[in-house]
């Protein structure tokens, strides 16, 4: 059983910067893919970037490739998300998952765990 709890969301001006935290609370942590989610008001849930569970592969949404950076300490159970340039379509609900497999995590259907999200708002 992983609890997922994010962290580090709020109002932030265009073109400015915001780490999300999301801490996993479990024994098994290091085995998860994990993963970042967004959802807008009106619109779906939509996939924002992952990573493998040793950190050595990533994958972004072409929307936020070259702004956003997705890192993970195994040491902390903790994965990092840093947001720079953010723009006002970056404004949503941020959720983090966690999947035994990345291709889950990916497509998001199916995953295993879900944290509760956090809201980001991105103010023009």
């Amino acid at each position: 059983q992983v609890h997922l709890v994010e962290s580090g969301g709020g109002l932030v001006q265009v073109g400015g910067s915001l780490r999300l935290l999301c801490a996993a609370f479990g024994p098994t942590f290091r085995s998860y893919a994990m993963g970042w989610f967004r959802q807008a008001p009106g619109k779906e849930r939509q996939f924002v970037a992952a990573i493998n569970w040793s950190g050595g592969y990533t994958d972004y949404a072409d929307s936020v490739k070259g702004r956003f950076s997705l890192s993970r300490d195994n040491a902390k159970n903790t994965v990092y998300l840093q947001m720079n340039s953010l723009k006002p379509e970056d404004t949503a609900v941020y959720y983090c998952a966690a999947d035994n497999n990345l291709s889950t995590v990916v497509a998001g259907t199916r995953v295993d765990y879900w944290g509760k999200g956090i809201l980001v708002t991105v103010s023009s």
